[in-house]
């Protein structure tokens, strides 16, 4: 409602327009908005104060706009234009600071880049390139899966399946599209520290997330997030790398950025990842929503899921691994004609086999939903360790268009 002042008192006027400066190691740019009268002296809005000032000069204003992403003082003091403000040459002086044109002009172009499209990033969500080519335009370490570039106002990050599980990263990708993305430190308790606290104060650096799909080689644009503001991370366990021990990682809840996500048109899938079948319940994956994870069940289903997945290669089908963008699928398959299969696996034993059709027909037909955007009528297969107790459930699967099948049925699964 007001701010106090020290100088100009004389010559701050109704409708002049400001800028609110927040001081310290992130300082920068965070409103924007207007004086409603003139100076006064009395008492100010003691909202603001920690204990009572007493009398002082003070203007009345209204912000107009918070800034989602803060206006780096990095940035301000590259422009040639800030120069000779005395917020970047004397910051402790008493407010306000008074800007000229020319820099009341580069602040405000700022502005709205930090609200907007930014002018200087030029992928679009799907684009493919080459990591080295991207931190050579956008700056940032290539050998980091959290990236921040001191050349540019991004935050890279980078998730892959293929690599990330062997240190305990299990991303996923949410129903309501939003995207869990784990924290680095491959070994002992992730802390808040280095990417993982550039991540956190995202905003209040001015930098944007940028997410990617791969790790290596060429990697896939995914569009612009930003932390979800009830929650922006928990804690979880996770493996150390190599099946260690388990320790705590930090899982930050991603949100898109609407202005920049578009509808995926990329392909379903990546190349298929074999997982470790060598496992036992020490490494078995920690807090898996999946019963079928855990334990013995977890070696089964993995030999399960390789063993389905080499058949398919053998017959000429090209097997897949979910990528980020996709429902967390266990395998899949596409055909010449492009046409997709996804399937679920499930290991069973005579005291979870009820549960285990019940949950594999319930996620897989919710991976054949999801898919329908991206792929003409997805055929979906609930691959299983053996041939159920009781019939029905062959019908039952049937009747919701999934094939119920198990090993000595593939032929019925890869027929033309």
């Amino acid at each position: 409602m007001s701010w106090t002042i020290a100088r100009y008192v004389n010559e701050v006027a109704v409708g002049d327009e400001f800028v609110l400066w927040m001081g310290g190691t992130n300082a920068g740019v965070i409103a924007q908005g207007h004086f409603t009268a003139g100076a006064a002296y009395g008492q100010p809005d003691l909202d603001y104060w920690s204990e009572d000032p007493g009398p002082r000069h003070y203007v009345p204003l209204e912000v107009d706009r918070w800034l989602d992403l803060r206006v780096p003082k990095s940035q301000l003091a590259t422009d040639p234009r800030m120069a000779s403000a005395t917020i970047l040459r004397q910051p402790f002086a008493g407010n306000p600071h008074r800007l000229e044109e020319d820099e009341w002009q580069a602040i405000r172009e700022a502005i709205d880049t930090s609200v907007g499209h930014d002018p200087k990033w030029d992928l679009e969500p799907g684009d493919e390139l080459r990591r080295v080519d991207l931190h050579a335009q956008y700056g940032g370490s290539s050998q980091n899966g959290i990236s921040p570039s001191s050349s540019t106002n991004n935050i890279l990050i980078f998730t892959a399946a293929s690599s990330g599980h062997q240190h305990g990263y299990y991303d996923t990708w949410n129903e309501d599209g939003t995207f869990h993305y784990t924290g680095e430190g491959q070994t002992g308790d992730q802390k808040m520290i280095r990417g993982n606290k550039a991540i956190l104060e995202h905003q209040e650096s001015g930098k944007r997330l940028r997410l990617f799909d791969g790790a290596r080689g060429t990697v896939r644009y995914l569009g612009e997030w930003t932390l979800d503001p009830d929650e922006p991370y928990s804690e979880d366990q996770a493996p150390a790398t190599g099946g260690g021990p388990l320790r705590k990682v930090i899982r930050f809840h991603l949100v898109p950025v609407k202005t920049t996500i578009t509808t995926p048109t990329v392909g379903i899938g990546q190349a298929y990842v074999a997982p470790d079948e060598n496992v036992s319940p020490a490494t078995a994956v920690p807090s898996a929503p999946d019963p079928d994870l855990v334990g013995r069940n977890l070696s089964t289903h993995r030999q399960l899921q390789n063993t389905l997945a080499e058949e398919a290669r053998k017959r000429g089908f090209t097997a897949l691994s979910p990528s980020p963008s996709d429902p967390d699928f266990d395998l899949a398959w596409r055909d010449a004609t492009d046409q997709v299969t996804v399937c679920e696996v499930k290991s069973l034993t005579i005291a979870n086999e009820a549960r285990q059709l019940r949950a594999g027909l319930g996620q897989v037909l919710d991976y054949q939903d999801q898919l329908r955007e991206r792929a003409l009528e997805p055929s979906a297969v609930l691959w299983i360790e053996r041939a159920p107790s009781e019939g029905r459930w062959v019908d039952l699967c049937q009747r919701v268009g999934v094939l119920l099948a198990w090993p000595g049925k593939e032929d019925t699964v890869f027929e033309d």
